[in-house]
């Protein structure tokens, strides 16, 4: 195993996992208070320091695993899901498909502005500057940055898979009419181990690469 290359990538990813998984819940949070739910404002979950919506395994154990494993070619985490009343919203099944649906905009936002410093910024600049300042220092940004693109689309295609209580699923369920709504919902107790099932036989790779590819095209980054 090359661990510096593994350290690397670590150094390179750490960041920008941290902000999009902090950002991801922190937009349900705050659309969900815009909605009439301030459960999440009054246990904290608001802010943007990452400490408050770490998780010890999605955002550090599982993250680490991924990076040694894959020798850091995938990485994914996410973080302690921000709690969401729906009785608190007039239309529970509407607030919470929209609250639901803020996430996977908020990274696909990210990617985007990632991009723009990316390509607007920093590879002008690197190319502008003397090669040793470019390759110690703004090298390492860019990568940061494209890092950050490929985390955001990841974390927002595998949260668009629509099982519950992903945030796909959470949007199908305000979708549905109401009969169906009612059926679909019921198998939220048993969606993370549907996920792990997926996940397992390379059904979920199956089902969002599509969606991943198709950002990283539009973003123009491979």
């Amino acid at each position: 195993m090359d661990y510096a290359s593994v350290a690397r990538q670590l150094l390179i990813s750490a960041l920008p996992i941290l902000i999009a998984i902090t950002f991801h819940e922190v937009s349900h949070g705050y659309v969900a208070y815009r909605l009439g739910d301030p459960t999440a404002k009054f246990v904290g979950r608001l802010t943007l320091n990452p400490l408050a919506h770490i998780d010890p395994v999605g955002t550090i154990l599982l993250p680490l695993m991924l990076i040694v494993l894959t020798h850091g070619q995938f990485v994914f985490g996410y973080a302690k899901p921000v709690p969401i009343n729906p009785m608190n919203f007039t239309n529970p099944r509407k607030g919470m498909a929209i609250s639901a649906a803020a996430g996977p905009i908020t990274n696909l936002l990210l990617a985007f502005l990632s991009v723009v410093i990316m390509k607007a910024i920093l590879l002008p600049l690197e190319a502008l500057s003397p090669e040793s300042f470019a390759e110690t220092v703004l090298r390492p940004f860019v990568m940061i940055f494209n890092s950050s693109v490929v985390i955001n689309v990841v974390l927002a295609s595998f949260n668009m898979i629509p099982i519950p209580p992903l945030d796909g699923g959470r949007v199908l369920v305000g979708l549905l009419p109401h009969r169906q709504a009612t059926s679909f919902s019921r198998i939220e107790p048993f969606g993370f181990i549907i996920v792990l099932i997926l996940i397992y036989t390379g059904l979920a790779s199956v089902m969002i690469m599509p969606l991943i590819k198709f950002f990283l095209t539009i973003f123009q980054v491979y």
